[in-house]
């Protein structure tokens, strides 16, 4: 395999990189990169398959959802969020193959295991209550100068570094 993409390749590279898909993606589709809207859609359309109705919930009332904004035309794979949230994973697992990085590996224990699920967790719902996650706020919100965005970023530096002492004295 060609030398350069076993190794990690600089950060400046992949920032540009971003940024062009980034661009390329709003020209083309007019939307921002956004993730977490994906997976409330999937979440969505299980629920409404088991009956729940979830459009009827005060959250998408006050947001000015409607259900078939969500999901457009009621089909959970044939969306833009869906199709964006195969793009990253996809990418991501491509990255990480040609960097020779992907290993499958056992977890060590079950306190790992209830760690990385709280913490999946606390993401999600908190990327849900700032109506963003990373990629929305970094890749929408940061280029537009938009506030919500640089408070985001902010707080999610400080957040990193409060969870990454937790997380050594835990492990």
């Amino acid at each position: 395999m060609v030398e350069w993409l076993k190794k990690p390749w600089p950060y400046w590279v992949g920032g540009i990189l971003l940024g062009i898909f980034n661009v390329t993606l709003l020209a083309i589709t007019g939307t921002v990169w956004h993730i977490n809207t994906g997976f409330l859609t999937w979440g969505m359309e299980i629920l409404d398959f088991i009956g729940i109705k979830v459009y009827d919930w005060r959250f998408f009332k006050i947001f000015n959802y409607t259900y078939n904004d969500i999901i457009l035309n009621h089909n959970l794979f044939i969306n833009k969020y869906t199709i964006l949230n195969i793009g990253v994973i996809t990418g991501s697992l491509i990255a990480t193959l040609l960097s020779s990085q992907f290993k499958l590996k056992r977890l060590k224990d079950k306190k790992q295991t209830i760690l990385a699920l709280v913490g999946g967790i606390i993401m999600g719902y908190g990327a849900r209550l700032t109506s963003g996650c990373n990629i929305g706020s970094f890749f929408g919100g940061i280029p537009s100068f938009s506030l919500h965005a640089w408070v985001y970023w902010i707080f999610v530096v400080l957040g990193a570094v409060v969870g990454t002492k937790i997380l050594s004295k835990l492990i």
